[in-house]
């Protein structure tokens, strides 16, 4: 079986349940590697040098592992699956794969940006790096498929005994033997027995095993750039602000070649209607996207036809509106992934849109029945895990505020370029 390894950046909780899952091996120092021209370490001096980084101690020593990574990697070639009976009899040559780099750290310390670096200046193929929602979209869809493939006369009851992880993991192992896994969230329990299987076939072939790094300076770089000269981020309680919002409106669809009309998505089959578009720019409410029954495929064909979007009369959320507050924070994420102009006009600042509020009963009764499908006891330790209790969405607010300060920025409205309409 090949040998894979991975670099994964989760946040908090996720972080216990993927050493669990992936024998995270201990955190040894190793003998450092001088950078050469083309090394993770050598293009972020440049770019310190440059003015185009803030020179950080702390993301240096990161920096200074995934060096070490590099060099290790570069030359590195994973077994061959054996395939001839004398191959299989004798088993395969054991050839000792490097260590992954796990990385963990408080929202904007720098963990997306240097896992882009290495990512980017690594020397081999066989290589992706991949954001948390298209990687399940990915899983299910192989799933899916797997299914489909299935014999149609098989007998339905013994389809139980038919387990699609083991080719699901099979065929990733076989189209990807470095993967650069960003932004691990997990605030869906189905996602979670997915992942919790997934990742243990994964670690059974001998995919994974990570060194583990915190990446926490104690510094959010996105709150420190400096918002746009023009406001794209307002307040529902200030004098005239759906007029401003379509002041913005009419000042994006300018240079658009078309006229206000509706567009429909198809998607898996699906129509997604989308009442007010002109080109590339969509005009949109809080309520039709992340109040119905949306998700991160469905953000990610908003992100392939529109360059700005414009999401009105966004609404302080609590954890009992936690379904409509975690597409929100899927919606923010995708379109940051893939550089999304976002406009908004809300109830409050970014900061102060989500809290915890109190958890009702019914919640519980929801948590507790959620806690008996994975055999888990009320007092045992896993069931304060944030899953249960809101942590991982609060969290994952921390990260969408902090991303929703940067998507202000005039670094970040210039930095997607303008595409073809698909």
């Amino acid at each position: 079986m090949l040998r894979k390894f991975v670099i994964l950046r989760p946040n908090r909780e996720i972080k216990r349940f993927l050493r669990r899952c992936l024998q995270t091996a201990s955190t040894e120092e190793h003998v450092s590697v001088p950078p050469n021209a083309n090394s993770p370490l050598s293009v972020y001096m440049s770019r310190v040098h440059d003015g185009l980084l803030d020179e950080d101690e702390y993301q240096k020593t990161i920096v200074a592992s995934l060096d070490r990574l590099n060099e290790q990697v570069k030359d590195y070639q994973p077994p061959v699956k054996p395939n001839g009976f004398f191959q299989k009899l004798f088993g395969e040559k054991k050839i000792e794969s490097p260590k992954g780099l796990y990385l963990y750290g408080s929202v904007g310390c720098g963990k997306t940006m240097l896992m882009d670096l290495f990512h980017d200046q690594c020397p081999i193929q066989g290589k992706q790096r991949v954001h948390f929602h298209k990687f399940m979209l990915d899983v299910h869809q192989r799933i899916h498929a797997w299914k489909q493939s299935l014999p149609r006369e098989r007998d339905v009851k013994k389809l139980q005994t038919y387990d699609p992880i083991p080719p699901v993991a099979d065929s990733i192992s076989n189209q990807t033997w470095l993967l650069c896994f960003d932004e691990f969230q997990v605030t869906d329990i189905a996602d979670a027995m997915i992942l919790k299987r997934l990742f243990t076939e994964l670690s059974v072939q001998e995919w994974s095993h990570c060194e583990v790094k915190c990446l926490d300076s104690g510094i959010d770089y996105r709150m420190t750039s400096l918002p746009k000269e023009g406001t794209i981020y307002f307040m529902m309680g200030e004098s005239e602000c759906d007029e401003k919002v379509d002041e913005v409106f009419e000042e994006l669809i300018a240079d658009e070649d078309d006229v206000i009309h509706s567009k429909t998505l198809e998607i898996l089959g699906r129509d997604l209607r989308l009442p007010k578009t002109c080109g590339r720019v969509l005009d949109a409410t809080f309520n039709s996207l992340c109040a119905q029954p949306l998700g991160a495929i469905d953000y990610l064909e908003i992100s392939k036809h529109f360059d700005s979007v414009i999401v009105r009369n966004i609404p302080k959320m609590t954890l009992k509106h936690k379904s409509e507050a975690k597409r929100f924070i899927v919606l923010v994420d995708t379109f940051y992934d893939n550089k999304v102009r976002l406009v908004c006009s809300a109830e409050a600042t970014p900061n102060e849109l989500f809290t915890r509020g109190k958890v009702t009963l019914r919640e519980e009764d929801m948590n507790r029945m959620l806690m008996d499908d994975l055999g888990l006891k009320a007092d045992s330790t896993d069931s304060n895990t944030s899953i249960f209790t809101g942590e991982e969405e609060l969290f994952a607010f921390e990260r969408t505020v902090s991303r929703l300060t940067e998507m202000q920025t005039d670094a970040y409205w210039n930095s997607r370029e303008t595409q073809a309409p698909s």
